[in-house]
C-alpha cells in the first residue's frame, strides 16, 4: 500500500484550506423549502452513501422516473427500493448506524442536491403503495428523517462535462457487464453472464 502522508486533525485541516465561506456556512437548512422540494420532484437518480457502526462505507445509485423519492413533508422522504441482487448493503448499514447521506441530480443541471439524515427500513405497504410502478409495489423501502439539506455548486458536473453529449465515450471501448464479471468469477461464460443481465434488465426491472 501507498505510504501517504495527510492531515492529522481538524484545525490542522482548516489552517490547510482556509476559512469557510460565509455563504456556504449559511445555505445549510434543517429541512426541505420550495427549491429544494421541486429538485427531489425532478431529480430521476441519487447517490445513497451509508456506514456500519465500524466505520464501513458504501454508497448506492439509485434511479427511477422523475419524483419517485416522496417528499412527505418538509423533513420526511420515501425512498422506494426495487428489485436488485439481494446484497441490501445499504440497508444492512441503516439496521446498524441510522445516518444517510443524500445527493441528488437532475439531467443537464449542473448543481446538486445534499440531503443527510436518519433513515428507517420500512415495509409498510401504506407508505410503499403510493411507489407501486403498474401493478408492481416495493416490498421495502426508507423513511428519511430530514437533519440538513443544501445545494452543492456546479463545479463538478461542469469539470466532468457529465451532460454533454460529446463527453460520452464509444459503449463498444469498455467491456459488457457480463464479461467483466467473466473475467472476476471465473466460473460462468460471458454469453451466460450477458444473457442473465439482459433478462434482469428487461424482465426484473420493477
Amino acid at each position: 500500500m501507498l505510504a501517504v502522508s495527510g492531515i492529522a486533525d481538524q484545525a490542522a485541516l482548516r489552517d490547510h484550506i482556509g476559512p469557510i465561506s460565509p455563504l456556504a456556512e449559511r445555505k445549510v437548512l434543517p429541512r426541505l423549502d420550495a427549491h429544494c422540494r421541486r429538485f427531489i420532484e425532478l431529480s430521476p437518480f441519487l447517490v445513497m452513501a451509508t456506514a456500519d457502526t465500524e466505520g464501513n462505507v458504501d454508497a448506492s445509485p439509485r434511479g427511477d422516473p422523475p419524483g419517485f423519492v416522496r417528499v412527505i413533508d418538509d423533513a420526511t422522504l420515501i425512498i422506494p427500493d426495487r428489485p436488485g441482487n439481494n446484497r441490501v448493503d445499504s440497508f444492512s448499514n441503516l439496521l446498524a448506524s441510522p445516518g444517510v447521506g443524500l445527493i441528488f441530480f437532475v439531467p443537464g443541471v449542473d448543481e446538486t442536491l445534499r440531503v443527510n439524515g436518519v433513515a428507517r427500513v420500512t415495509d409498510d405497504p401504506a407508505l410503499l403503495s403510493p411507489s407501486a410502478i403498474g401493478a408492481k409495489q416495493p416490498r421495502t423501502g426508507l423513511a428519511v428523517e430530514i437533519r440538513e439539506a443544501f445545494f452543492h455548486c456546479g463545479k463538478a458536473l461542469k469539470r466532468s462535462r457529465l451532460w454533454n453529449a460529446d463527453a460520452q465515450i464509444d459503449r463498444r471501448s469498455f467491456p459488457t457487464l457480463g464479461r467483466i464479471i467473466a473475467d472476476q468469477i471465473g466460473n460462468i461464460s460471458v454469453a451466460d453472464a450477458d444473457e442473465r443481465i439482459e433478462r434482469a434488465y428487461t424482465e426484473r426491472l420493477y
